[in-house]
């Protein structure tokens, strides 16, 4: 579905490269888990996939299109669901994804179909007409998770999507994507909560400083390495227990 050839960003004025000669093949249906450390290169890499920023050099294809020959096909595939809330607080659950879904060319009652079954699938039928700023993190969460797959695109981008929400609301999030998966959505996922991405990938990468250190099954990479006991103890043992605070 996804294969990345020797892909690099070096954002202007930087030190170093952001990502560096990334090399990467992601198989259609799989949940991949992309983890790396602060400021190891998963974002920017995500944000180029999603053709959000150019690389520097390098290529990549999703199901076959690439971003120079095929631009609007290639954002028709897929959906993001960015790290911070993409919402537009004053406006109700409802106005909110009526909006998004008709930047996707929906419209009418399909589009209105397609909002009322996904918020109810997700626990929020009861909020629909209730505004954004008045709802919890997770219930924002959920709502810009819905916003990102109304035009049920190929490939699903999730930054961090369990991010400061309560553990019921969590089990929602990946009890949903599960089903999404199982209908044939490729979802590419990073997270900082490993214990969550061992359970919940098919296939993970570790990346740091920019570059791919290794990639498996968790179970496998788990199994490589003799003191390791789950997947944290993997990417510690590759990435190293120093802090990357940055500033």
């Amino acid at each position: 579905m996804i294969n990345i050839e020797q892909i690099s960003k070096k954002y202007k004025m930087a030190e170093s490269y952001s990502v560096k000669d990334l090399d990467l093949f992601i198989a259609e249906n799989e949940i991949f888990g992309l983890l790396g450390p602060n400021g190891a290169g998963k974002t920017t890499l995500i944000s180029m996939l999603c053709s959000l920023i150019k690389p520097t050099s390098g290529s990549f294809t999703i199901n076959g299109l690439t971003y120079k020959k095929n631009k609007n096909q290639l954002k028709q595939l897929i959906g993001i669901v960015p790290q911070e809330y993409a919402l537009y607080p004053t406006l109700t659950a409802f106005e909110n994804l009526k909006y998004f879904g008709s930047m996707y060319g929906l419209k009418g009652k399909e589009l209105d179909h397609q909002i009322y079954e996904k918020l109810d699938q997700l626990g929020l039928l009861a909020f629909a007409n209730k505004k954004i700023e008045t709802f919890s993190g997770g219930m924002k969460r959920r709502v810009n998770l819905i916003a990102s797959i109304l035009h049920d695109p190929k490939v699903l981008f999730l930054d961090e999507p369990t991010v400061g929400v309560d553990v019921q609301s969590k089990n929602v999030i990946i009890d949903f994507l599960q089903s999404l998966n199982a209908k044939g959505t490729t979802i590419i996922y990073t997270s900082h909560h490993l214990n969550e991405a061992e359970l919940f990938c098919t296939q993970v990468a570790i990346i740091d400083q920019g570059t791919l250190i290794v990639k498996g099954k968790p179970k496998a990479l788990i199994d490589k390495f003799d003191s390791a006991k789950n997947l944290e103890d993997v990417f510690l043992s590759l990435t190293g227990k120093g802090l990357r605070d940055s500033a």
